[in-house]
């Protein structure tokens, strides 16, 4: 049965909303955007035909309140709904409301997201139709007594997760039984917090795999199809940030063999539109063994990896599925030609911690494909994901492809507070990737040595030092300093972390002579646009800088350098203000924020003794719990928050005395 798309509501936000927005103007269907408090402002809500609020500033108000998203529906007019991925992309009560509106839905019937949505129903079904799985506990029972009874049978390393919901949200392993019992009332609290739902499953771990998905497409006919695999095996806090496909372990005749237990698992609960079911791979054994982890009934953030291989456009594919039209391609049909390799950009420090702030400086890479919803002004906020946006690059080759998007990262500046952007670019570079043998504990073997090779050199923190000078003051060829005049610049997030000791003389010309203890340096500093060519001691650099925020009396500024290595720096101006005791004296004396976010636990109470290392407190942000732990061995002096609070970076929230 044909079904109506004319006018498209999009559920969601950001640049998965853009997204869509793109392919439905492409096909004459006009949009519906959405939008909480925050996003008033937002990109999507410019490029859509019509905008509907949604009031209020969390998701919980906003992008999850079903009845406030089909009121947006019949105000608008619109005739289907696209809900993207994550929010409530899998949700059967959404799917059901929608279709119940006289509406159309773009995506899997209510009955397949709910026989696969949840991870322990879509093992369940799994096992009935032969699919590979891990031996596990996926029953009804959720007592702790059940689950340590089942987990003293299966025997270590055990996973526990959330049967609802992804983004590595409610997953946490076990490697010791003592860690059990933590670990499942952190996964259920989590689970619950992010999806409504604190059932949780338990299955063996494997420690070193990889994380192989096959993307399938299905229409109403009864047809379905795969277009390959991607490779999402570079990890951190079990949630994504590379992705590559053809993966470097699968040959043809495997991926057939993934290809056919994906499609087994869709057509068995008779699935529709776009899906990615997910394996791990185990190449520990000769003869590379897969197992079921999940279905994702939803278009994945990787996506754009496949449409480049395929040269397919995925919501294209699930608009006409939902108009009910039969899929254009057999499986004979399709071609997956080259490499295509996506990194996901995030708004985090190189600790993976998140961060949020005001975009104030924006510039994207030439000859890369770039999803994102990035402009300067933009705001983050830590009521939301930390995904900024998605840079894919395809290549005839991995390796041509790997350095096509280390290059665009180098080339795309977002300033103003921290990205994973060089952490990226390194992480590309590091040989055991390039060599195609990173598995999912790549980044918790290598992240030390990828955060090392972005300390910034004593040459590199000079560079930055000249970018704010020149940013901040005359440009070059205005008036010079006869003298040398002293500058010193703290370095890092924190102010007095590190200080940076120079004295320079501009000379005119954009000639500057600069000293730095007993050494004597000629710099040259030209401005091109938004970019400064700094050539110091033979070097040649580019550097591009940013005013932020206040620091006290002192203005910080986020630096991004190119040259014989990228770095990103943070610095403040701190010439005429007096030393500061730095944050390693605060930290002695109290735990502040590291980031905004909710208080929702609090494990000490006043006057208790703790040990370094021990949990402290937990703060929600960007959908995820952090643990914050004791710097030292000391006694809770005193508490500043209260579990509920919002909270902001620097904060104090617990102040400490010496241990008697």
């Amino acid at each position: 049965m044909n079904r109506t798309v004319t006018r498209l509501l999009i559920a969601n936000r950001g640049e998965i909303a853009r997204r869509v927005i793109r392919t439905a103007r492409r096909m004459g269907i006009a949009t519906v955007a959405v939008f909480s408090d925050a996003d008033r402002d937002a990109l999507h809500v410019q490029e859509a035909d019509t905008a509907c609020a949604l009031g209020g500033t969390l998701s919980a108000d906003s992008y999850l309140r079903i009845d406030k998203l089909l009121q947006a529906a019949r105000d608008s007019g619109a005739d289907a709904v696209h809900p993207g991925y994550g929010f409530l992309s899998e949700n059967a009560e959404f799917a059901q409301a929608v279709t119940d509106a006289g509406l159309t839905w773009v995506g899997p019937p209510p009955e397949a997201i709910r026989a696969l949505g949840s991870k322990s129903a879509a093992k369940a079904l799994a096992l009935k139709h032969s699919v590979p799985c891990l031996p596990g506990y996926l029953g009804a029972d959720q007592s702790d007594a059940t689950f340590t009874t089942h987990a003293q049978q299966l025997g270590l390393p055990l996973m526990v997760k959330a049967v609802a919901g992804g983004g590595g949200r409610g997953m946490r392993l076990v490697t010791d039984m003592a860690q059990l019992l933590p670990a499942l009332h952190s996964a259920r609290s989590e689970a619950l917090a992010g999806f409504g739902n604190g059932d949780l499953l338990m299955e063996r771990a494997l420690l070193r795999p990889r994380h192989i998905e096959v993307q399938v497409m299905a229409d109403t006919q009864g047809h379905c199809i795969h277009l390959g695999e991607r490779d999402c095996s570079v990890q951190r806090r079990h949630q994504k940030i590379i992705e590559e496909s053809p993966s470097p372990a699968v040959n043809s005749a495997l991926r057939a063999q993934l290809g056919q237990a994906a499609i087994a698992l869709a057509q068995s609960a008779g699935y529709v539109g776009a899906g990615t079911v997910e394996f791990l791979l185990d190449e520990a054994q000769s003869d590379k063994p897969f197992y079921l982890m999940e279905m994702n009934t939803r278009l994945q953030v990787e996506h754009p990896v496949t449409e480049l291989l395929t040269g397919l456009d995925l919501v294209e594919w699930q608009l006409r599925i939902a108009r009910g039209e039969p899929l254009p391609l057999t499986q004979a049909d399709v071609r997956l030609q080259g490499h295509a390799i996506e990194v996901r950009l995030c708004a985090e420090d190189e600790h993976f911690t998140p961060q949020t702030g005001t975009v104030q400086a924006f510039a994207a890479p030439k000859g890369l494909r770039f999803d994102h919803a990035l402009h300067a002004g933009a705001v983050v906020t830590p009521h939301y994901d930390a995904m900024l946006g998605k840079l894919i690059a395809h290549a005839p080759t991995r390796l041509e492809a790997i350095d096509r998007l280390r290059t665009g990262l180098n080339q795309t500046a977002v300033l103003g507070l921290p990205t994973n952007r060089a952490f990226l670019a390194a992480c590309l570079q590091h040989p055991v990737f390039r060599a195609g043998e990173a598995l999912i504990p790549f980044l918790a073997e290598e992240a030390d040595a990828v955060r090392q090779s972005l300390q910034a050199t004593s040459e590199a923190r000079t560079v930055a030092a000249l970018a704010v000078l020149y940013a901040s003051q005359a440009p070059a060829g205005a008036m010079p300093c006869p003298f040398m005049r002293p500058v010193r610049m703290g370095l890092g997030l924190e102010l007095g972390t590190d200080i940076l000791s120079l004295s320079l003389q501009e000379q005119g010309q954009g000639q500057v002579r600069l000293q730095t203890g007993d050494a004597t340096h000629q710099a040259r500093v030209e401005r091109n646009g938004e970019w400064l060519h700094i050539d110091l001691n033979g070097q040649r650099w580019q550097a591009r800088a940013a005013a932020c925020r206040n620091a006290g009396t002192n203005m910080r500024w986020h630096v991004q350098l190119q040259g014989p290595t990228c770095f990103e720096l943070w610095l403040n101006d701190q010439s005429h203000s007096a030393p500061s005791t730095g944050s390693s004296a605060q930290a002695a004396q109290s735990l502040r924020a590291p980031f905004n976010g909710k208080l929702i636990a609090l494990h000490v109470q006043e006057g208790q003794a703790v040990k370094q290392g021990d949990a402290v407190l937990v703060i929600e942000s960007m959908k995820l719990e952090h643990i914050l732990c004791a710097p030292r061995d000391a006694v809770v002096h005193s508490l500043s928050a209260t579990v509920g609070q919002q909270v902001g970076p620097g904060q104090v929230l617990v102040q400490w005395k010496d241990a008697a």
